[in-house]
């Protein structure tokens, strides 16, 4: 009983970390002496922070996919702050020692990591010589990978002698150390000191490995030459927008030069009075976003490997076009939305009683929604020849259309021989440490975690939390190429920063920056587009996406109140959540031009730099 309480006490630590807030690093403190005042003290932590017994260059963790990381805190008062840092790079389960107190060892501890391959240590000085912390690290070190961090006196290194794992010492054992060593660990913040006195006959002076940062760094807005001051007016525009009823929730992210500058929530899931609070880990429906998320990194990584050509038509890779309409299209014309396809097909309205069923059976297999499955075959029988014999009207011009999603999510499937889910899962989500982004989140997280959006009246009789909002998508069952995929900000910035670093993150490679270059810039002679991406919109009276955006912005918007912008020419990753279609669909978003005015905010505080 003892264990089971134990272990389930692991699981809601787990839970909690992945909702809370960090505090110290809090990008959304938006004072500019007090951030600067804090930045000082952070880098003089920095500065006397040192990386030892690097030799197998475990640090920083690279191939997150091939990790299943625990950590462990031996008795370490700040390691939920430890942990909170931990989560933003990748899933990290905590588990703590103080829960094994009845033990004369740590073996019951070691047994529970045994699923685990790569071992987190946090201990301070204080507990540096403790003989059952110092056995249970060297019994672990011998079946997997062990990093220990180790905070306050230099002194205590002499207990670590025998310890071959790398070492992380911090001369400092505060919650403000706590908050850079996990960034160390994984590529966040760069190690580059040494030591400067010798502590044993190993840890001798000048002993330290350099490493390089490469991924993202959680920080304040100093650290990127924006003063925090002027980005006050984001709260301001928030709050004009929810008293406006634009959206009950938003989520605000700014990353500057690979470092999460700004990140704070706003609002509440929904109107009720006992709603829960936004967070900035909470998981929104994307809407559209799906489109660059999901869709286009597929077909990007594709044509890379040459295996899709842009420029051969449809019906060399879906036999049921050839025959069709849409059969001569290019895949360029579809991914520039310049196929001639109508912009989309009302498919819940083709939808008869017989249909649906309000129960699972073999005959109705797709679940839409709570007490909603469509019956086995739709996709083929219904929706899918609708999409093949639309008529195609407009070839050569940019009508924008879903249905050209529908279209490549069928093309990368057969192609790579995955279904679209997996194919991201496995080959972007994971080895980028994204833990939210995904199809289906129902299927892997609590409903609490994923912010509704809207209380459909007319086709589901339900509120959508975690079924997606489009139509067509939850009659395929939630996974589409148009729309479909939710995540959090994090997960958001985390893609969105690799594709600024031209398909570089974390000391890999998933995209090359030909690819990304190709992809990214305006593709068309009659549009904004690029290939599957959205653009800055040259037409200067549309403020589009804002009105201080640069030429070079790339990315896109989502129906539900999203969107992620990219402006490489000041180093911006910008998103933006919310659940406008909540309680049903408003338009003061957009009348309101909120997204725009707080891209702009961010544009002239970059632009302003600090004076």
């Amino acid at each position: 009983m003892e264990r089971k309480s134990m272990k389930r006490n692991n699981l809601i630590t787990l839970i909690g970390i992945s909702m809370m807030t960090l505090s110290t690093f809090s990008a959304c403190a938006q004072d500019h002496r007090t951030n600067t005042q804090r930045l000082a003290q952070t880098n003089a932590i920095i500065n006397n922070t040192v990386l030892l017994n690097n030799q197998e260059n475990l640090v920083p963790i690279s191939n997150l996919n091939e990790h299943q990381i625990a950590s462990v805190s031996l008795g370490f008062q700040n390691q939920s702050t430890v942990d909170s840092l931990l989560n933003k790079y990748t899933k990290v389960t905590p588990f703590s020692a103080s829960n094994y107190v009845a033990d004369t060892t740590l073996d019951e501890l070691e047994d529970d990591l045994k699923y685990f391959n790569t071992i987190i240590v946090t201990i301070s000085d204080y507990d540096a010589k403790n003989g059952r912390y110092l056995n249970f690290i060297n019994s672990i070190a011998k079946s997997k990978k062990v990093i220990v961090s180790l905070y306050g006196q230099g002194t205590a290194l002499a207990a670590f002698d025998n310890v071959q794992s790398p070492i992380i010492w911090s001369s400092a054992n505060s919650v403000e150390a706590a908050a850079v060593v996990p960034q160390i660990i994984f590529g966040g913040i760069a190690a580059n000191q040494k030591l400067r006195n010798n502590f044993s006959g190993k840890y001798m002076a000048g002993s330290g490995f350099n490493t390089v940062a490469n991924r993202l760094k959680y920080t304040v807005p100093e650290d990127a030459g924006v003063n925090s001051d002027n980005l006050k007016d984001i709260d301001k525009i928030v709050e004009e927008a929810i008293k406006e009823k634009a959206a009950p929730g938003m989520v605000v992210l700014v990353a500057k030069d690979g470092k999460v500058i700004f990140n704070k929530a706003y609002g509440n899931h929904t109107y009720d009075t006992n709603a829960s609070q936004v967070k900035v880990t909470d998981i929104f429906d994307l809407a559209s976003i799906t489109k660059i998320m999901a869709t286009t990194p597929t077909v990007m990584r594709l044509v890379e490997e040459k295996k899709l050509k842009l420029d051969t038509n449809v019906g060399a890779y879906i036999p049921k076009a050839r025959t069709s309409p849409m059969n001569a299209i290019n895949v360029r014309e579809v991914m520039l939305h310049q196929a001639g396809f109508i912009p989309f097909i009302p498919f819940q309205n083709f939808v008869k009683p017989t249909d649906h069923s309000q129960d699972s059976t073999a005959a109705f297999p797709t679940k839409v929604a709570d007490g909603y499955y469509i019956k086995k075959g739709y996709f083929n029988e219904v929706m899918w020849p609708k999409m093949l014999n639309s008529p195609i009207k407009t070839r050569g011009k940019y009508v924008y259309s879903d249905i050209s999603m529908y279209v490549m999510k069928d093309i990368v499937e057969r192609i790579s021989m995955k279904p679209l889910n997996q194919y991201v899962a496995e080959n972007f989500y994971t080895p980028l440490g994204m833990q939210t982004a995904g199809f289906l989140p129902r299927n892997r997280f609590l409903a609490s975690q994923i912010v509704p959006t809207e209380k459909d009246t007319y086709f589901r009789d339900t509120l959508l939390t975690g079924y997606v909002h489009d139509q067509g998508a939850a009659l395929v069952g939630g996974v589409s190429g148009h729309a479909g995929l939710f995540a959090s900000a994090n997960d958001l910035a985390i893609m969105y920063q690799m594709l600024l670093n031209k398909g570089t993150y974390g000391g890999q490679q998933y995209l090359s920056p030909e690819t990304v270059n190709m992809f990214t810039v305006k593709n068309s002679n009659i549009s904004r587009r690029g290939l599957g991406f959205d653009r800055w919109d040259p037409d200067t009276s549309k403020e589009y996406p804002s009105k201080l955006a640069s030429p070079q912005t790339y990315g896109h918007t989502g129906y539900t109140g999203t969107c992620v912008w990219v402006d490489p020419s000041r180093g911006l990753v910008y998103v933006f959540l919310s659940n406008r279609v909540h309680p049903g669909v408003s338009e003061m978003l957009g009348r309101l031009k909120v997204r725009g005015r707080i891209q702009d905010v961010i544009n002239k505080a970059i632009d302003l730099k600090i004076q």
